[in-house]
C-alpha cells in the first residue's frame, strides 16, 4: 500500500519536473527570439551593422561573464531564427516546444518552410534528441515523404485514414552495414540488434514484441520473422523479410501469418494485423497487381543499406511538382 502512496508522489514529481523543463525552454527560446527582433529592427534601421552585434558580444562577456551563448554568432542565429519565422505566426508557436539545438539544426540543415516545417512538427511527435533529428535529416525523410509512392493493398487503405502517415515506401538501414551479398537470416540479426535505430526508422509507434515470433496451425509451427505493436493504429504489425526482389507469391505466406495473428492472438479490442513486406527492390506495378484483389491488410515496402542521394530525390520531387 505504502509502495503504491510512494509511487504516486514520483509521479507527481516527474510530472512537475516536465512541465518546469518545458516552461524553461519555452522562456528561453522566448528570450532569443527577442533578441533577434531587437537585432533584426535596428539592422533593418541601418542603426546597427555587424561592427555593432560583435560590440555587444564582447559587452555582455566582459560586463555579464556569467551570461553564456551570447557570441556575436549566436546573435546573428537568432536574428535568423526570429526572420526565418516572423511571418508565419503558427510556426512561431510551434518552435518554442522544441529545445534550441533542435531549432538550429533544422535552421542550418533546411532550405524551405516546407521543409522547416516538416522537422519541426516532426520533433514534436516524437521526440528527438539532436542526434536523432540529424539522423533523420541526412536520411532525406523530408524528400522521401514527399515522393512517398506506398503500395496498400484495398483493406489496408479503408482502415484506418492516417495509415500512409504511419508507414514508408522506403526504408533506410544504412546503420546496420550489412555485407553484400547477405541472407534475410544477417538482414533480421541485425535489425534486432540495431533495434533503437530500427525504431527510429519506423517510427516510436512501434513496440517491438519477438522476432521468430511462433505461431502454431494444426500441428505444424511457423515463424514470423519480426512482430511488432502499433500503439496509433492498435494492432500487429508482422515484417516478413526478403533480401531479393519483390514476388507476388511472397504474399501468400504473409496473409497466411495474418490470419494466424487475428485468430489466435489479436485480443478482442484491437484492430486486424498488418502485415509488411519488407523487401530489397520491388516493381511497382508488380507490386500493384499483386495488391489489387489481396484480402489483408498488407503493403509492401523496400529496404535499403546507405543513405539515398538527396540530389536524385529533390529531382524526383521537382518532377512530381512541374
Amino acid at each position: 500500500m505504502l509502495e503504491t502512496q510512494f509511487a504516486d508522489i514520483v509521479s507527481l514529481i516527474k510530472n512537475a519536473r516536465s512541465v518546469a523543463l518545458k516552461t524553461v525552454n519555452s522562456t528561453l527560446i522566448n528570450l532569443y527570439w527577442n533578441i533577434g527582433e531587437y537585432i533584426h529592427n535596428r539592422v533593418k534601421n541601418a542603426e546597427w551593422g555587424q561592427s555593432v552585434v560583435k560590440q555587444l558580444a564582447e559587452f555582455l562577456s566582459k560586463n555579464e561573464p556569467d551570461l553564456k551563448g551570447f557570441s556575436d554568432k549566436n546573435l546573428w542565429r537568432m536574428k535568423q531564427f526570429y526572420e526565418s519565422y516572423k511571418d508565419y505566426p503558427k510556426l512561431s508557436l510551434l518552435v518554442r516546444e522544441i529545445n534550441w539545438t533542435n531549432n538550429l539544426i533544422i535552421l542550418s540543415r533546411t532550405k524551405s518552410i516546407e521543409e522547416q516545417e516538416f522537422y519541426i512538427q516532426l520533433c514534436l511527435r516524437e521526440k528527438y534528441s539532436s542526434r536523432e533529428l540529424e539522423r533523420q535529416i541526412n536520411s532525406s525523410f523530408f524528400e522521401r515523404s514527399i515522393s512517398n509512392d506506398l503500395k496498400l493493398s484495398a483493406v489496408l487503405r479503408v482502415l484506418n485514414d492516417d495509415i500512409e502517415n504511419s508507414f514508408k515506401d522506403t526504408y533506410v538501414f544504412e546503420f546496420l552495414n550489412l555485407p553484400e551479398p547477405h541472407n534475410e537470416s544477417d538482414l533480421q540479426k541485425k535489425l534486432v540488434q540495431e533495434m533503437r535505430n530500427f525504431i527510429l526508422e519506423l517510427g516510436r509507434d512501434f513496440l517491438f514484441i519477438s522476432e521468430e515470433y511462433k505461431i502454431q496451425v494444426g500441428n505444424s509451427d511457423f515463424y514470423i520473422d519480426l512482430l511488432f505493436y502499433h500503439r496509433g493504429l492498435q494492432c500487429l504489425v508482422a515484417f516478413e523479410l526478403k533480401v531479393d526482389k519483390f514476388k507476388p507469391e511472397h504474399l501468400g505466406q504473409l496473409n497466411f501469418y495474418l490470419e494466424a495473428l487475428d485468430r489466435d492472438v489479436k485480443k478482442s479490442n484491437e484492430n486486424p494485423s498488418i502485415g509488411i513486406l519488407l523487401c530489397k527492390d520491388k516493381d511497382n506495378e508488380v507490386v500493384e497487381y499483386a495488391l489489387s484483389r489481396s484480402l489483408s491488410p498488407t503493403l509492401v515496402a523496400e529496404y535499403k543499406t546507405q543513405l539515398p542521394d538527396k540530389k536524385i530525390l529533390q529531382r524526383k520531387i521537382h518532377e512530381l511538382f512541374k
